[in-house]
C-alpha cells in the first residue's frame, strides 16, 4: 500500500481532511484526516466511499470533436485547442467579447478558477463568466457584501460547539453536512451543550433530537426574523453602544421590521406556526449570549434569499453577537470550492481578491496587477440570463467547466434548447456521457478528485491542498493548463506562463495584497478587504506542497484567523456595517388552482449533485436509489395518487416522473422531490425541468424552493425490477431508474403495457438468446405477477420481477445471491417464490450505508434487546458507528418501535 496522502473531500463546503492511499492491486483507500481541524478524522458517508468513485469506468479520456453532422470524433489535444481558440476569437473578432461566456463551477480547484477568471476579465475583456455556484450561495455573497462589506463568513467551526444556542435555518445539516451535524451533536452531549432550533417546512432528519422545530411557510423566513429583531428591541436585548459605533441603518431597519413584525401572534399565523413556538424561538435567542444562526440553501434559494440572509444579520449585528467565540451569522455552503471561487471572482458581478466589477478603482487595481490588455467594464451575465442570452443568440461560443447545467439549472428544457442552438459549446468534464456533454461541440478531458492538484477554501474560509495521489488517466489534463494553452493560441502569450499550479496561487495570493489597505491620494482606503494571503505569496513549491490548512486572513507570521471583525471594523470604507432594511414578499410565483402544490427541492444524503460520482458507489445506492415525491397522505388523496405508485409532477416549466412516498416531514400543500437524478439514470426525473427560473432581484439565485405544481398520476399496466450483470436496454420502457449495485445493475421499471408474449420479451429484453439456458419462469395469469431468472452454470446472470402493482420481493435479498458463485435448490426455489429461503434473510432497506445495515436488522435487535439509544445498536450492529449520518434515523426506528410496543 502507498503512504497516506492528505488531500481534501471533493463534496460539500465543510472541506474535510482526507488520508488516501493505494493498495498494490490499486484498491483506493480514504479514511478522515485526525489532524484536519474541519472534521478531525470523521468523514460523512459520500467522503468515506469516495474510493468507490475513481476508477476509469466512464470517464473521458481524451479530447472529442463534434462535426456540424453531429458525428463525434477522437482528436488530438492540439486539434481540440486550436478549434476552441479560433472559435472563440472568431467570435470574439466577429460580435465581440459579451458573444462569449464561461460556466464553471464549485468544483473546480482555485487556480483553475483564477486562470479561466483572468482570461475572460482581463484578456477577453467580458465578465461573461458565472458558477453554478450562483445557485446555492450567492444569496449569502450579496448579503455578506450589503451588511459587511465584503463576501465574508465571520466565524469557524468551533464557534458550532462553544454556542450556546445554535439556530439552524433552511438547512438539512445531517444530511447535507454531516460532519459539522455530528460536531453539534457531539457537543451537545457535554453538559453546556447547546440547545438547537431547526428552522425549515420539512421535518427532516435535522430535527431529530432539536430542542425546537418550526416548520415555517415557505418563504416567510424574512417576517421571522424581522420579528426577533422587533423583539429583542422590545425587550432591551440590543447593544446600543455596539450600533452607536460600529453600524449605520438601524433605525431605518428596526421600523420596517416593527412595522410588519411587531407582534408575535402576528408573525406566527403569517408564518404558518404556532405562536407559542415563535415566542419560544424569540426568548431562546434573547437568553443565550452565545447564539450562531447556521443558513445554507433553504434561505439562499429564493426570490428574496438576499433579504433572508440580512434579516439574520440584522439580528446579530442588533446584539453584537458576531466576532466572538460562539456567536455569528454562518453561511455554510453547499460545494467544495464555492468559497474559493469567490476569493478569485468566479461570480460575474466579481472581480479577483473580492474587488468589484462596478468600481472603476478595483478595475483598475486588478488591470494594474494583471497587466492585462483589457478589463471588463461592466457586470456580466448570471447563471439563468447567461442561459438565456445562449438561447437567444446574444452568446455564441460557451465554455462549460465542471458542472451539468442541462440537469441542475432551473427550466432545464429551455437550457437544453440553449445549448442545441449555440454555435460553439466546449465542455471540460471528466465524465464522457452527461446531460449537457451531448451537446458538446468540443469535450475536453479532465483530471478528477485524486489527480487534480491545487487548493480549495472551506465554509469557514479554511484553505486546504488537493493533493494527488492518483495517475491522470488517459489524456486528462487539469483545467487550468487547459486555460492557458487556449488563452496562448488566442494570442495571449504574457500573463499565463504557468507551469505549475504553486506560480498559479502564488499570482492570487499576491494580488489579494495588492493595494489592499493601501491609502489613495485624498486618504480614502483604495479597496480594504479581509481577504489577504499576501504572507502566502512567499510559499516556495515545496512549501507549497506542504501547506497545512490555514484560514484567510493570513497573518505576517503565516497564522490564519479563526474569526473577523473582533475589533467591530467591517469592510465598508467608514468601517461600519450595514444594517440592510428588508421587507416580506411572496414567492414570485403563487399557488394556483391549476398549480395547488408548492415543490421543494433539496439533496438526499448519500447522493451529490448529478450523481456522475456518487452513483458509480453500491453503496451510496443503498440508502434511496430512486427518485421520489414526498407528499401529505392527504395531498396524495386529493391528486388522485397512492404511496409506491408512480406520478407526475407538473409545472409551467416541464415535467418529471417519481416515485410517490410519505415520509411525514411535509406540510400539506407542500412537496418534496431530491435534485439529483439525470437521463443517464432515470428515464424523466430531472427536477430541473420543473424548477420556475424566477431569481432574486439582488442575487441573481433561483427559486428552487417555491414552485407551484401539480401531481397526477403516471398510470402503467406493470411494476417491476430487474438485476443483471450487465447494462440493458432501458430507453424501450415508459418509466426506469438505474441503480448500481455490487457486482449488479438494477433496475426499476414500469410500462403502460404489458407483453403479450411475457416469456419471449423476458427474454429478449435481458439478452437471453441461448435456447438451452439455464432459465426459471413462473407466472400467475390472474395476479399478473411473472418472475424469471437466468442462470449461467449455477451463477446467477439477471432476473426480472413483474407484477401489476407496485409491491414486490426485497431487492437486498436478491441482490446479496450475486456475491454467490452458485446458487443452491433452496435459492433456485425461492427465486420463483418470491421470498427469501425460509421467509426469513431479508435486511430491509439500507439505513446505515457504511456498513450496509437494513431496517428489518436494527428493528429486530431493537426489539430483542429493548434498545432505547443510538450508541446500543452501534455496540450491536456497527450502524451509526462510522460517519453518524444515519444515527437520526436510528433515534426515529427506536422512537417508532417503542410507540408499536405501547399500542
Amino acid at each position: 500500500m502507498s503512504e497516506a496522502v492528505r488531500t481534501t473531500c471533493p463534496y460539500c463546503g465543510v472541506g474535510c481532511g482526507v488520508l488516501a492511499s493505494v493498495d498494490a492491486d490499486g484498491t483506493t483507500r480514504v479514511a478522515g484526516d485526525p489532524a484536519h481541524a474541519s472534521n478531525l478524522g470523521r468523514l460523512c458517508v459520500k467522503g468515506s466511499a469516495l474510493g468507490d468513485t475513481v476508477g476509469p469506468e466512464g470517464r473521458l479520456l481524451h479530447p472529442v470533436l463534434r462535426g456540424q453532422d453531429g458525428v463525434a470524433q477522437r482528436a488530438t489535444w492540439d486539434e481540440a485547442i486550436q478549434r476552441v481558440a479560433d472559435g472563440f476569437s472568431r467570435i470574439v473578432a466577429e460580435h465581440g467579447p459579451d458573444a462569449v461566456a464561461f460556466y464553471v463551477s464549485g468544483q473546480l480547484l482555485t487556480e483553475d478558477y483564477y486562470v479561466v477568471n483572468k482570461l475572460a476579465k482581463g484578456y477577453l475583456g467580458t465578465a461573461n463568466i458565472d458558477t453554478n455556484s450562483r445557485l446555492c450561495m450567492s444569496s449569502a455573497v450579496a448579503g455578506h457584501k450589503r451588511a459587511f462589506g465584503e463576501d465574508v463568513v465571520p466565524g469557524c467551526y468551533e464557534d458550532l460547539e462553544q454556542a450556546e444556542l445554535v439556530v439552524l435555518v433552511g438547512s438539512n445539516t445531517a444530511w447535507c453536512h454531516p460532519v459539522l451535524f455530528q460536531r453539534v451533536t457531539a457537543a451537545r452531549e457535554g453538559r453546556d451543550g447547546p440547545r438547537v432550533v431547526v428552522i425549515d417546512p420539512r421535518f427532516t432528519a435535522t430535527c431529530e433530537g432539536a430542542d425546537l422545530h418550526l416548520p415555517i411557510r415557505p418563504g416567510t423566513d424574512v417576517r421571522l426574523f424581522n420579528g426577533l429583531l422587533s423583539f429583542l428591541f422590545r425587550h432591551g436585548v440590543i447593544d446600543p453602544d455596539f450600533i452607536d459605533a460600529h453600524t449605520a441603518g438601524f433605525d431605518q431597519a428596526l421600523a420596517a421590521a416593527e412595522a410588519e413584525s411587531g407582534d408575535p401572534a402576528m408573525v406566527a399565523r403569517q408564518c404558518g406556526l404556532q405562536t407559542a413556538d415563535v415566542v419560544a424561538f424569540y426568548r431562546l435567542f434573547a437568553r443565550h449570549e452565545k447564539v450562531v444562526t447556521l443558513f445554507s440553501q433553504g434561505v439562499n434559494q429564493s426570490t428574496s434569499g438576499t433579504d433572508k440572509v440580512n434579516a439574520i444579520i440584522n439580528c446579530h449585528l442588533a446584539t453584537a453577537r458576531i466576532g466572538r467565540p460562539g456567536m455569528g451569522p454562518f453561511s455554510i455552503t453547499g460545494q467544495p470550492n464555492a468559497m474559493g471561487g469567490r476569493e478569485v471572482g468566479g461570480l460575474s458581478n466579481m472581480l479577483a481578491a473580492h474587488l468589484e466589477l462596478g468600481e472603476p478603482a478595483h478595475r483598475d487595481i486588478v488591470q494594474a496587477f494583471w497587466q492585462s490588455p483589457h478589463i471588463a467594464g461592466t457586470p456580466g451575465l448570471k447563471a439563468v440570463e447567461l442561459f438565456d442570452a445562449v438561447g437567444e443568440g446574444r452568446i455564441k461560443a460557451l465554455w462549460i467547466m465542471a458542472t451539468n447545467p442541462a440537469v441542475s439549472l432551473p427550466d432545464a428544457d429551455k437550457v437544453r434548447a440553449a445549448l442545441a442552438r449555440c454555435e460553439l459549446v466546449v465542455c471540460s468534464d471528466i465524465v464522457e456521457r452527461t446531460d449537457t456533454n451531448a451537446y458538446a461541440h468540443v469535450l475536453l478531458p479532465a483530471l478528477g478528485w485524486g489527480e487534480k492538484d491545487g487548493t480549495v477554501t472551506s465554509s469557514e474560509r479554511r484553505i486546504s491542498r488537493q493533493r494527488p495521489f492518483l495517475p491522470a488517466p488517459g489524456e486528462a489534463r487539469a483545467d487550468w493548463r487547459a486555460v492557458c494553452e487556449v488563452a496562448k493560441r488566442m494570442g495571449f502569450e504574457r500573463g499565463f506562463e504557468f507551469a505549475h499550479p504553486h506560480e498559479i496561487f502564488v499570482e492570487h495570493a499576491q494580488l489579494t495584497a495588492f493595494r489592499n489597505r493601501e491609502p489613495l491620494a485624498d486618504g480614502v482606503p483604495a479597496a480594504r478587504r479581509q481577504l489577504q494571503l499576501g504572507p502566502l505569496a512567499k510559499l516556495d513549491r515545496r512549501a507549497y506542497d506542504a501547506l497545512a490548512p490555514v484560514q484567510w486572513p493570513v497573518t505576517e507570521q503565516g497564522a490564519g484567523t479563526p474569526r473577523l471583525f473582533a475589533d467591530g471594523r467591517f469592510s465598508h470604507a467608514d468601517g461600519r456595517a450595514r444594517f440592510v432594511t428588508t421587507a416580506s414578499r411572496a414567492p414570485a410565483h403563487a399557488a394556483d388552482r391549476e398549480y395547488p402544490l408548492v415543490l421543494n427541492t433539496g439533496r438526499i444524503r448519500d447522493q451529490w449533485h448529478t450523481m456522475t460520482r456518487t452513483a458509480r458507489s453500491p453503496r451510496l445506492n443503498n440508502h434511496i436509489g430512486e427518485p421520489f415525491v414526498d407528499m401529505h397522505p392527504h395531498d396524495a388523496l386529493r391528486s388522485g395518487v397512492r404511496e409506491g405508485s408512480l406520478a407526475r409532477v407538473v409545472s409551467r416549466w416541464g415535467s418529471m416522473v417519481a416515485r410517490v412516498r410519505h415520509g411525514g416531514g411535509i406540510l400539506a400543500g407542500t412537496v418534496f422531490a431530491p435534485i439529483h437524478w439525470s437521463d443517464q439514470f432515470a428515464s424523466d426525473a430531472r427536477v430541473g425541468g420543473v424548477v420556475n427560473p424566477a431569481v432574486d432581484p439582488v442575487s441573481g439565485e433561483p427559486e428552487f424552493k417555491h414552485t407551484p405544481v401539480r401531481v397526477e398520476p403516471f398510470p402503467v399496466r406493470w411494476y417491476g425490477f430487474a438485476l443483471a450483470r450487465r447494462p440493458l436496454p432501458a430507453s424501450m420502457l415508459s418509466y426506469w431508474t438505474l441503480i448500481r449495485g455490487d457486482r449488479f445493475l438494477r433496475y426499476e421499471l414500469a410500462h403502460r403495457e404489458r407483453p403479450a408474449e411475457i416469456e419471449a420479451w423476458a427474454k429478449a429484453w435481458l439478452g437471453v438468446t441461448d435456447d438451452q439456458a439455464d432459465w426459471l419462469a413462473f407466472e400467475d395469469l390472474d395476479t399478473g405477477v411473472y418472475r424469471a431468472v437466468h442462470l449461467r452454470e449455477g451463477r446467477i446472470e439477471s432476473c426480472l420481477f413483474l407484477a401489476a402493482q407496485p409491491h414486490l420481493p426485497s431487492r437486498q435479498w436478491l441482490a446479496s445471491l450475486f456475491a454467490r458463485d452458485r446458487l443452491d435448490e433452496a435459492d433456485r426455489l425461492a427465486l420463483l417464490s418470491g421470498e427469501a429461503p425460509g421467509g426469513g434473510g431479508d435486511p430491509g432497506p439500507v439505513v446505515c450505508s457504511c456498513f450496509g445495515v437494513g431496517r428489518n436488522t436494527i428493528l429486530e435487535v431493537i426489539r430483542r434487546n429493548e434498545l432505547d439509544l443510538p450508541a446500543q445498536i452501534t455496540a450491536e450492529l456497527r450502524a451509526g458507528g462510522n460517519c453518524g449520518s444515519c444515527i437520526p434515523e436510528l433515534r426515529r426506528l427506536i422512537a417508532e418501535t417503542r410507540a408499536a410496543s405501547e399500542a
